[in-house]
């Protein structure tokens, strides 16, 4: 696996939400990047997503030789692999889809350079089941939005190589991402899980009449959610264990939460609840329109990575 500091071109391999955001962020890092995706107007739509973000990445800081001109399109796939030392591919969320288009990227790319997908669902022993070089096959699972969320997932297929893991572990690590590395492969992989639990009660909560759409969120983001987004659950409740930290956590406050998760809901999206969420969610709104939401996102995520002490490179 070639080493991290020799990865300088970067293909863009589907540049829907994901691939668009990817796009700003390895540019954004002074990397070359070469982008390809069949649809209609996917050049256009690429570079003006990239040209509305660039103003916040500028803001967190541009690498050396960061350009947005350091950006080329190419609509034919081979031709946009050509030359490339690592591949980041965010292509439709169809296992056929993915097996197809993994075995014609691995026909075309020298066995050295790293096929990673960024897929949220699939897994990537059923995505490498048909690459003549499935070891360098691996999953790197960011969240949104890439060019400002740190985190990425990694996890191999039961073919991919311990070198190709460390390897792309190295890579997005000398970007700035934070890593974190699954030991086996599970749907969902870890952060979307984490989500679907909270939101699934979330749901229930809001079905079961005991919270509005907005105020369920309100307890979220005025609640835990900040203290999450200085620390994850497990040093919080260490925190939350006082002086004895997790161990005075364990012995006397954990039974209650315990008790919580027997009782938590399980709740059925019907037509009639996910109305009901839809019309809560354009209220908690207030007329705001995506775009709006968006910049308050942004602006948020900014504010909080601004406080932060740089990663060590």
């Amino acid at each position: 696996m070639p080493a991290s500091n020799s990865i300088q071109r970067v293909a863009v391999v589907g540049t829907g939400l994901i691939g668009s955001s990817w796009t700003a962020f390895f540019l954004a890092h002074g990397l070359d990047v070469v982008a390809t995706d069949p649809a209609p107007h996917a050049e256009r739509d690429l570079r003006g997503y990239v040209d509305r973000v660039w103003p916040l990445l500028v803001t967190l800081g541009l690498a050396p030789g960061a350009d947005r001109a350091r950006l080329r399109f190419e609509a034919d796939l081979s031709t946009a692999l050509t030359g490339v030392d690592f591949v980041q591919e965010n292509g439709p969320e169809r296992a056929e889809f993915k097996i197809k288009l993994f075995a014609e990227m691995d026909a075309v790319l020298p066995s050295t350079v790293i096929l990673a997908s960024s897929s949220s669902s699939l897994a990537m022993s059923v995505m490498q089941s048909e690459c003549r070089h499935p070891e360098r096959c691996v999953l790197g699972h960011p969240f949104n939005p890439p060019h400002l969320i740190p985190l990425v997932e990694i996890v191999g297929g039961r073919k991919t190589s311990l070198a190709t893991i460390i390897a792309a572990e190295q890579f997005y690590t000398r970007l700035g991402k934070r890593t974190i590395r699954l030991n086996k492969e599970i749907p969902g992989h870890v952060a979307n899980r984490l989500q679907a639990a909270l939101w699934r009660e979330a749901v229930h909560l809001v079905a079961e009449g005991v919270v509005s759409v907005a105020d369920v969120d309100a307890a979220v983001s005025e609640g835990p959610g900040l203290r999450w987004s200085a620390l994850g659950p497990n040093l919080i409740f260490h925190l939350g264990g006082g002086q004895g930290g997790m161990t005075h956590f364990m012995h006397h406050l954990a039974g209650p939460f315990a008790k919580m998760w027997a009782d938590l809901g399980q709740p059925e999206l019907t037509p009639e609840l996910k109305a009901a969420i839809i019309q809560g969610v354009h209220e908690a709104a207030a007329g705001r329109s995506l775009e709006d939401l968006e910049k308050e996102r942004d602006q948020a995520i900014l504010s909080v990575l601004a406080q932060r002490p740089k990663p060590a490179v």
